[in-house]
């Protein structure tokens, strides 16, 4: 049996070399997804050394975008759309027109045609989903109105891109030769038709058919089968609404996902798919970076430099237009257009499927790939200095975010920090609510965030691991934290980082298995509970058992050393 074949190859050289230059992104505190390309680079066919199968990328690649599109349907959400609708629609529309102006005058400037132009202008015009959350949810404005501004306007931006990627090969065929240039308007009604009647199918198919087959595979108490039917659904709609509707894949999994985004198991399908949707996420960037020829750095240092200032200032520049015309305060308009100073999945996808219909020459691509990996690189630096760090800023920021209690409770002596608002945490809250103690919450999902502050807790939305966010929790005056997240080993990066800043701090984990529990303790947890035991000792208990062979748990609190109550 060979123990190499050109699809394990390039698998594995695609994820290998991936997890180091997205560590190496990591580290350079810039998105790892310009690292995820850079991958691609050096498996790619224009750098020495080991290349990866091209085809076999472009074929996992599919698959890569079809997860990407269900990832964004299912946190699809019109309910954030409408709340900032007034600015975020027409301002998102006149940004992408001003964009896609500057684009085609790039490629008039270059010798392309009108409508290769068109594809290339319409490529710089979208923002990433993925680098625009990470810089926003870094700096906790997600909740704010400039955060939902702005994702609202990346929302607008993404169902323009799904209707560009539906309409380009209708536009491509209808283009294909002169004499076909009248049937064009017929190829665009015949393909708007296919797509209604997709629509039409899923609205009033499959709204009912999904959720009711999902339903039925969660009560067959199988974990496994459930996360097999929403993979099915996802690549089963993508696949039959391309072969049967001859629509692109793209559409069918963002319908999928949105489908089934209005659910109640919206969230435990995101959570279910999500290691395999980032894997193959990986392996799309990793795809799209072998494309990029390095040598249009040297050869075409003009053209590139201009479709990068066409990325950060001239995108940037209109939205910031926009934004203050509407008459929204100066730093509402510098977070929305520091937001928008970059390029991402939809350029990629865009960029490969204008090449691959001839619709935009090889250059514009490279072009495309180089403008989004210099843009992603450069984007933490140019959000400083947009958002800025000042105290003015900061001010500004508690006032839009109407934190008058916030900074109520942050001058108390004493409050509990509780990271995450999950079954547990929701539990451990209510019940420190009976208690005098102050509870603040850290809660890096937004949804969860949304849910703790509509229950009336002061609420610190990010990443309990960073500094910055603990900061802004009061780490210096809590008089302890309480980690109520199940995932044990990422509780233990919280916990080392809360204890590198205050060692004295009392700190609660919670644990699935002994080795949570020690990497738990090792990492300077106090107290950690974990869950199996105290169940069963409660069990005990009830049937009036012995529960000697249960260790009976320690009472949390200062002074305990690094004891585990298992």
């Amino acid at each position: 049996m060979p123990h190499h074949s050109p699809l394990i190859g390039t698998v594995v050289a695609g994820l290998v070399i991936a997890f180091f230059m997205g560590a190496l992104a990591h580290r350079l505190r810039v998105s790892p997804i310009a690292g995820y390309l850079l991958a691609g680079v050096c498996v790619g066919p224009f750098t020495p050394g080991f290349v990866a199968h091209a085809g076999l990328a472009a074929e996992l690649a599919e698959i890569g975008v079809i997860l990407l599109m269900f990832g964004v349907g299912l946190h699809f959400s019109l309910r954030d759309l409408l709340a900032v609708k007034h600015i975020a629609i027409p301002g998102a529309l006149v940004q992408i027109v001003a964009a896609t102006l500057l684009g085609m005058g790039i490629g008039y400037a270059m010798g392309w045609g009108l409508l290769a132009g068109f594809v290339f202008g319409l490529a710089l015009s979208v923002a990433s989903t993925v680098v625009l959350l990470r810089a926003l949810q870094s700096r906790n404005l997600v909740e704010t109105e400039r955060g939902r501004i702005a994702v609202g306007w990346l929302i607008v931006e993404d169902l323009v891109m799904v209707l560009a990627l539906v309409l380009l090969p209708a536009l491509a065929s209808g283009l294909k030769d002169g004499s076909a240039v009248a049937a064009l308007p017929y190829a665009i009604a015949s393909t708007l038709l296919k797509v209604a009647g997709f629509v039409a199918l899923m609205l009033i198919v499959g709204r009912r058919l999904l959720p009711w087959a999902l339903h039925w595979v969660v009560h067959t108490g199988s974990r496994e089968l459930f996360r097999l039917a929403v993979l099915a659904v996802a690549l089963g709609v993508a696949f039959g609404a391309a072969y049967v509707f001859d629509v692109s894949f793209a559409l069918g999994a963002f319908f999928a996902g949105m489908i089934l985004g209005e659910t109640q198991l919206s969230r435990r399908a995101a959570e279910e798919t999500l290691p395999l949707r980032d894997a193959f996420a990986v392996l799309f960037f990793v795809s799209v970076g072998m494309l990029f020829d390095p040598s249009v750095v040297t050869e075409q240092p003009l053209p590139l430099l201009v479709t990068v200032a066409t990325i950060v200032l001239g995108k940037s520049l209109a939205a910031y237009l926009i934004v203050r015309a509407f008459g929204h305060p100066n730093t509402t308009a510098l977070t929305i257009s520091a937001s928008l100073a970059q390029i991402g999945e939809f350029s990629f996808i865009l960029a490969g499927l204008g090449s691959g219909l001839g619709l935009l020459p090889d250059a514009g691509r490279d072009l495309i790939l180089a403008g989004a990996i210099i843009s992603i690189f450069l984007n933490p630096f140019i959000f400083n200095l947009a958002v800025g760090a000042t105290g003015a800023v900061k001010q500004q920021m508690a006032q839009q975010a109407g934190r008058e209690e916030a900074e109520h409770e942050k001058r108390r002596e004493e409050h509990v920090i509780l990271v995450g608002y999950g079954r547990v945490g929701r539990l451990v809250a209510a019940g420190l609510r009976a208690t005098p103690t102050a509870v603040l919450l850290i809660e890096a999902q937004p949804d969860l965030a949304r849910r703790a502050q509509a229950d009336g807790f002061q609420v610190v939305t990010g990443n309990a691991v960073e500094a910055a966010i603990l900061e802004e929790a009061g780490i210096a005056r809590a008089h302890r934290m309480v980690i109520a997240i199940p995932e044990g080993f990422e509780a233990g990066a919280i916990v080392a980082q809360a204890k590198t800043m205050r060692p004295e701090l009392s700190v609660i984990a919670r644990a699935h298995s002994d080795e949570q529990l020690e990497h738990l303790v090792q990492h300077g947890a106090d107290s950690v509970v974990q869950g199996e035991k105290e169940i069963a000792r409660q069990m005990l208990q009830l049937i009036g058992a012995r529960a000697s062979k249960v260790p009976k748990p320690n009472p949390p609190g200062p002074g305990v050393g690094n004891k585990a109550i298992a």
